[in-house]
């Protein structure tokens, strides 16, 4: 990684989504891996309008754009707004309802 990236204009490369994980509108989601730190990446991802649901990996992020809920399988949701930071681990399915487009700073364990 360069030692300076702006997270809010990095380009992303597209990241296919299953058909079968679109449960509403036409989303794209993108992601662009900027290193890793002791065996951690970390990187940029986003997720356009629309409803998909996905597994997830053992993730902290912070969102930088968008508006978005993510609902947790227990029955919990997290709203996502800019700064909203939020802890995931492995293996709990989500569903995310992407309202504006969502981009968020991420970091995960391998």
């Amino acid at each position: 990684m360069e030692r300076r990236v702006n997270a809010h204009e990095v380009e992303l490369d597209p990241l296919p989504l299953k058909e079968e994980d679109i449960l509403a509108g036409r989303p794209a989601a993108a992601v662009r891996t900027l290193g890793d730190l002791g065996g951690t990446e970390f990187g940029v991802w986003a997720l356009t309008v629309g409803t998909v649901r996905d597994v997830e990996a053992d993730e902290i992020f912070v969102v930088l754009e968008g508006d978005a809920t993510v609902r947790f399988e227990t029955g919990e949701s997290v709203d996502l707004t800019p700064g909203v930071v939020v802890r995931l681990r492995a293996g709990e399915r989500t569903e995310w309802e992407v309202r504006s487009p969502l981009r968020k700073l991420f970091v995960a364990a391998d």
